[in-house]
């Protein structure tokens, strides 16, 4: 992505579950030959295995354009719905299955995973989540920590918009991002701290490295990290957004927001970094009530209600939305606020359909079919 002076490239990772289009629940041993198909027809995107078999994931190629990354996620979903749909699977775009048990389901056979499940229990064992990864690549390391540090203010609004984790084995958990509740129990999740320069992430990384607890950056399970794979900053805090439109406004407020840190970076303009321990509380409200959240506000104190937040928040950003021809998708932030995230929608089926007479299970099989509609619409895909 090339706008005038500060060139951004952009990828997104998606995490998906294949349900069995009879009982809704996940394949816990799906067809093999799904992940076959998926590599054999991937393009110039890759499609990988997932910590469980019921698990499939998606990476974009390199875009340079929000409108790049629309037709790249719409190809990468395609494939993997097409693929299942071959051999007898359907494809759900949400963070957590409405009522599967991690009790039944099957790990995929790697070493990596072994030994995770044989260092973290039950925790790696209760891991039934998916979540959105959206790569920046911009500047030099010691830019690309600056601009990381400056961004984690707002990333409990990125996660207010995405959230579509709030059931859990078949009960509504009263949040509307449970997937980082699960999450956290494992270390080396979270928030990090503020960092100074690369040189200082290294660090870390040695020092973690000397007392034998991680192999490599990859093991710092960060809401925002370095990547270790690639020179870019990684944004994971998202939960996986089954409409393709929502999955897209939330790349392009990131990178709106990374422009206008760069250019604030660049002019000596950042504003001084809030307290971790607030931008925390915010990251809390976020995943307890989403798009209905009152957040504190970081500048003046008090709290700003999330939609008074995100329209000032967007007024600022114009200009660089307007840089990189992604206006009208940054615009689908506030429509999100007004109507509603994922984990709104589902919460709202599920009791409606209790209203109309529906048994609990009938209610939670209802909820799938509504997003596994909604992760196929857009996708293109053969019906």
């Amino acid at each position: 992505m090339v706008s005038d002076d500060i060139p951004i490239t952009l990828g997104i990772e998606e995490e998906f579950f294949l349900i069995d289009p009879e009982t809704r629940d996940l394949l816990a041993d799906p067809d093999p030959r799904i992940f076959e198909e998926c590599e054999r027809t991937s393009g110039p995107h890759t499609v990988v295995h997932e910590a469980l078999r019921a698990q499939i994931e998606t990476n974009t190629k390199v875009c340079g354009s929000i409108a790049e990354l629309r037709t790249a996620v719409e190809e990468t979903r395609r494939l993997v719905i097409e693929a299942a749909a071959k051999f007898g699977a359907a494809v759900l775009a949400c963070s957590m299955h409405p009522f599967a048990r991690w009790q039944t389901q099957m790990t995929t056979p790697k070493q990596r995973y072994r030994e995770f499940e044989n260092s973290f229990q039950e925790n790696m064992r209760r891991l039934l989540i998916g979540g959105m990864h959206i790569h920046a690549g911009f500047g030099d390391p010691d830019t690309r920590i600056e601009v990381m540090t400056a961004i984690r203010r707002h990333l409990p609004l990125l996660l207010a918009v995405s959230t579509s984790s709030p059931l859990n084995a078949g009960r509504t958990t009263g949040f509307k991002s449970y997937r980082l509740s699960i999450f956290g129990t494992l270390p080396r999740t979270g928030l990090p701290g503020p960092l100074s320069s690369y040189a200082e992430y290294n660090q870390l990384i040695e020092n973690y490295r000397d007392m034998n607890f991680i192999a490599d950056g990859s093991e710092l399970w960060w809401d925002i990290r370095p990547s270790h794979k690639y020179p870019t900053i990684e944004m994971r805090i998202c939960d996986v957004c089954p409409r393709i439109e929502d999955a897209i406004s939330i790349a392009a407020l990131y990178v709106s927001l990374l422009r206008n840190l760069l250019r604030r970076a660049r002019d000596g303009r950042l504003e001084a970094e809030p307290l971790t321990e607030l931008i925390l509380e915010n990251r809390w409200v976020a995943q307890r009530y989403g798009v209905l959240g009152f957040l504190g506000d970081l500048a003046s104190g008090g709290r700003i209600d999330i939609q008074d937040y995100a329209e000032h928040l967007l007024e600022g950003l114009d200009e660089d939305a307007r840089a990189l021809g992604c206006d009208a998708e940054i615009g689908q932030i506030l429509t999100v606020i007004r109507e509603g995230s994922a984990a709104d929608r589902q919460v709202d089926h599920y009791r409606l359909r209790l209203l109309e007479g529906d048994s609990e299970e009938e209610a939670l099989r209802s909820v799938v079919d509504l997003m596994i509609a909604e992760t196929r619409h857009g996708s293109n895909a053969a019906a």
